[in-house]
């Protein structure tokens, strides 16, 4: 019977919750950021660090200084505090 304990142990290993890594950004921290992409809800997407972080009123090319608003397992949101020269 401990056998079987043992083995059900092991079994179970990894089952828990999923963990993601901590976040390479922080609620309420500003970054500049190159916006490269447009979501399919028409915001602009940066990359920090491989985190996705969706940024309303930007589109790709924009280089924008960013606030995050909110962070997700998988994304992060911000909101613009200050356009850069590539913005008119």
């Amino acid at each position: 019977m401990e056998e079987r304990r043992r083995f059900g142990g092991k079994r179970e290993f990894g089952r828990g919750p999923r963990r993601f890594p901590p976040k390479p950004v922080e609620l309420g921290k500003e970054y500049e950021v190159d916006v490269t992409e447009t979501s399919r809800r028409g915001e602009g997407i940066a990359r920090i660090q491989g985190l996705v972080t969706f940024i309303p009123n930007t589109k790709p090319g924009d280089h924008v200084k960013i606030k995050i608003t909110r962070i997700s397992r998988r994304f992060a949101e911000a909101e613009v505090v200050e356009a850069g020269a590539t913005e008119e």
